[in-house]
């Protein structure tokens, strides 16, 4: 994961100065600006950049956005919520300056007529650097390289998804017997059962998507495995040695061969999260695991 921090005015200065050379031997004008009031410095570039890379289709005609960073081609997000838009043929977010500087601000001095000003973060190996950018246009890929589906996974990726809490009776910490029925159960929360949401929007559109888990998949260690399609029923002393109504199993042979002479448990959460914006709608599907261990004793008689 990348670290984006605005460096001192020292090294924005240096950056500004390499933007504006640039600019320069690209035939663009443009200058820079150190208000003396500011811990930043205004780059002035007046041509807006040439066209990043075409995002790969999709099937569906949507797109894949592909944002990378100039020299080393590493993958950056193409629209970050602090950052704004990346911009592939200048290596840096810029997002638009909200409100924008009032009309008596230098940074208006001696521009033409129109334009607008944004935060460019500049992003390298070194470090990065930007401030206020004069842009006549927005630059490439500004506001329109984010589809629907890729909301709908940032979202998806921002949202708590556990899995099970994992209750059990006979507890892990204690002993079972085989042929007794033994009861599986996740505590229900939103991180571990759902419903939970979240929304991820961009200039324009946002997406909203909601988790629910769908059903979880006991693995009980001894071959056999056990689907429930409810969080379970926690165990009650008053149910005694009756099978769960909801999500159960029996051993049919103790742990004792078993490493740590206990059956190792997996609990497989199956999360459907079906979200909606931007004119489209669809359905996610992941999982996420937990697990435990149970141990699994014979009753011994004694004959005398």
């Amino acid at each position: 994961m990348l670290t984006r921090v605005v460096v001192s005015l020292a090294v924005a200065a240096m950056a500004a100065l390499a933007t504006a050379a640039n600019a320069e031997a690209t035939g663009t004008s443009g200058g820079v600006t150190c208000p003396p009031d500011q811990p930043i410095c205004i780059i002035v570039v007046e041509g807006p950049g040439s066209p990043g890379s075409t995002p790969t289709p999709t099937p569906g005609g949507g797109t894949t956005p592909e944002c990378r960073l100039p020299i080393t081609g590493e993958a950056v997000d193409c629209y970050d919520p602090t950052f704004g838009w990346w911009s592939n043929s200048q290596g840096c977010y810029f997002m638009l300056v909200d409100p924008q500087p009032v009309s008596s601000d230098p940074v208006w001095s001696g521009r033409p007529a129109g334009g607008a000003i944004y935060l460019a973060t500049c992003l390298s190996t070194g470090g990065s650097g930007g401030g206020w950018v004069w842009l006549s246009g927005p630059p490439d890929g500004y506001g329109g390289t984010a589809t629907p589906a890729t909301l709908a996974q940032r979202a998806l990726d921002s949202m708590r998804l556990d899995g099970p809490d994992i209750g059990m009776a006979p507890d892990p910490s204690g002993t079972g017997l085989v042929g007794l029925p033994v009861w599986m159960w996740t505590e229900v929360r939103a991180s571990t059962w759902g419903p939970t949401s979240a929304t991820a929007s961009i200039p324009g559109t946002s997406v909203t998507a909601t988790a629910r888990a769908s059903k979880v998949v006991w693995d009980m260690g001894d071959g056999y495995t056990v689907t429930c399609t409810s969080p379970g029923t926690p165990y009650t002393t008053s149910a005694g040695d009756t099978q769960s109504p909801t999500c159960g199993h029996v051993y049919n042979r103790s742990s004792a061969s078993q490493p740590g002479h206990a059956y190792a448990v997996t609990a497989t959460t199956t999360w459907v999260v079906s979200w909606a914006g931007g004119g489209q709608s669809g359905v996610l599907t992941v999982t996420r695991t937990s697990s435990t261990s149970v141990r699994i004793g014979e009753l011994q008689v004694l004959v005398t």
